[in-house]
């Protein structure tokens, strides 16, 4: 058996989208629309975001993305930063790791 897809609930599809095309390399699948984006990444994993105003998650509840080195968890860490994130400096926890908010409302850990 394979895990197909994770749908997250967001308050905007198109934001939460453009976000993890943007910082983590994720493809938009064709079709989709405003309320409703289909994700893929790298290893034909599929992400759909559909749109929500409620959404709420539990305050731990998180997604990953695991990098090749501290040295991009590092460099990704600065570029969200420039760009107007409010992100705090890459820790040592279970990994090098750190947290951002993404628009949409959804947690992501950046990790190596």
């Amino acid at each position: 058996m394979i895990l197909n897809h994770l749908n997250l609930a967001v308050t905007d599809a198109g934001e939460a989208a453009d976000f993890l095309v943007s910082y983590f390399g994720m493809r938009r699948e064709p079709g989709g629309n405003k309320n409703f984006v289909v994700l893929r990444d790298d290893a034909e994993i599929v992400l759909t975001l559909m749109k929500d105003k409620r959404t709420a998650y539990p305050g731990n509840f998180h997604i990953g993305f695991i990098h090749e080195s501290e040295a991009d968890v590092d460099a990704l860490n600065q570029r969200l930063k420039t760009d107007g994130f409010d992100v705090a400096p890459p820790e040592r926890h279970h990994a090098w790791t750190f947290y951002v908010e993404a628009p949409g409302g959804i947690t992501v850990e950046v990790l190596a």
